[in-house]
C-alpha cells in the first residue's frame, strides 16, 4: 500500500546513489539508461511550498519589530512600557520597516511566480530564526528608550530616506519585470531580463541580478538612516548572501544564452 505521506515533493529518485537528483520533467526514455535502469529512492522529509516560506519568514519580523516599537511588556523597563520615543527618526524607520516588509508580504502573494519547487521544513525553520532574530536584535536598539538618533541629524535622515524609497520602487518594478518575463512552455523557451521602459529597470543594462542591487541599497540606506550597528551587520551578511545568490544567477545565463551582454555583472555595476 502507498505510503501516503510520501508526497511527491519529498521523493528524491537518483540513477547513482551520489548522482544528481531527476527533475519533475525528466523522461525515463532520455535518460542515459538501457532497457533496464536502477533507481535511487530518499526521503527529503517534510517540504514547504516557497509561497508559504517566504509568508513565514517576512510576517515574523513584520510583527517583531512593532511589539518593540509600542515597547511592549517584558521588552523594556516597566516605566517605559508603551511609552513612545521622542525621535522622529525612530518613528520613520518604524515607517519604513514595516512598509518594507509589507511590501515583500504582497509581493509573495500577488507579484511572484513560484515553481513547484519546495523547501525542507528544517530549512525554514533555520531562515525563520535568522529573521526573526534579526529583527528583534535591531528593533530592541533602534526603539531603546536610551536610543541616541544619527550624528548628522536630520539631514543624514532625509538623504536616507530618500535612498530607501527609490531602492524600494526600484526593487519593486524589477520583481514586476521578472515576473513579465515570457516563457514558451512547450518549448522550453526562456528569455533573459532585459531593461523595459521603467527607468528603474534600465539597471538590467549593468546588472543580471538589480533587484538584489536595489534589496541591498534599501538595507544600506536604513543603516544610514538609523546608524545602529546590528542593521549594519544584518546589511552585510544580506549583501554576502544576495552575491552568492546573484553569481549563481549570471552563471546560469551567460551558460543558458549564448547572446548574453557580456558587459552585464552580477549585483554591482562594473565590479562585482
Amino acid at each position: 500500500m502507498e505510503d501516503q505521506q510520501l508526497y511527491p515533493a519529498r521523493q528524491d529518485l537518483k540513477l547513482e546513489p551520489q548522482g544528481k537528483s531527476l527533475k519533475d520533467d525528466d523522461v525515463l526514455q532520455y535518460l542515459p539508461v538501457g532497457t533496464t535502469a536502477t533507481m535511487y529512492f530518499r526521503d527529503r522529509g517534510p517540504q514547504v511550498g516557497w509561497t508559504t516560506v517566504f509568508l513565514a519568514e517576512y510576517i515574523g519580523p513584520l510583527f517583531i519589530y512593532l511589539l518593540f516599537y509600542f515597547r511592549v511588556p517584558h521588552t523594556y523597563s516597566h516605566r517605559d512600557v508603551f511609552t513612545a520615543s521622542p525621535h522622529f527618526v525612530v518613528k520613520l524607520a518604524c515607517a519604513c520597516h514595516t512598509c518594507h516588509y509589507i511590501k515583500r508580504l504582497l509581493e509573495t502573494i500577488f507579484v511572484h511566480k513560484f515553481s513547484h519547487g519546495t523547501m525542507p521544513l528544517k530549512t525554514i525553520v533555520k531562515n525563520c530564526v535568522y529573521y526573526w532574530s534579526f529583527s528583534a536584535w535591531l528593533a530592541y536598539y533602534i526603539n531603546h528608550p536610551l536610543y541616541t538618533p544619527p550624528s548628522y541629524g536630520s539631514l543624514q535622515v532625509n538623504y536616507s530616506l530618500a535612498v530607501f524609497v527609490l531602492c524600494e520602487a526600484g526593487n519593486f518594478s524589477v520583481h514586476l519585470a521578472l515576473n513579465n518575463l515570457t516563457v514558451d512552455v512547450g518549448l522550453k523557451r526562456r528569455t533573459f531580463p532585459n531593461p523595459t521602459k521603467n527607468p528603474f529597470t534600465w539597471l538590467f543594462l549593468f546588472v543580471s541580478c538589480p533587484n538584489y542591487t536595489y534589496e541591498i541599497g534599501t538595507w544600506v540606506s536604513f543603516s544610514v538612516m538609523t546608524q545602529c550597528l546590528p542593521v549594519a551587520l544584518f546589511t552585510f551578511l544580506g549583501f554576502i548572501q544576495m552575491t552568492i545568490w546573484a553569481k549563481g544567477k549570471h552563471k546560469a545565463y551567460t551558460r543558458e544564452f549564448k547572446d548574453y551582454p557580456h558587459l552585464r555583472m552580477p549585483i554591482l555595476p562594473f565590479l562585482l
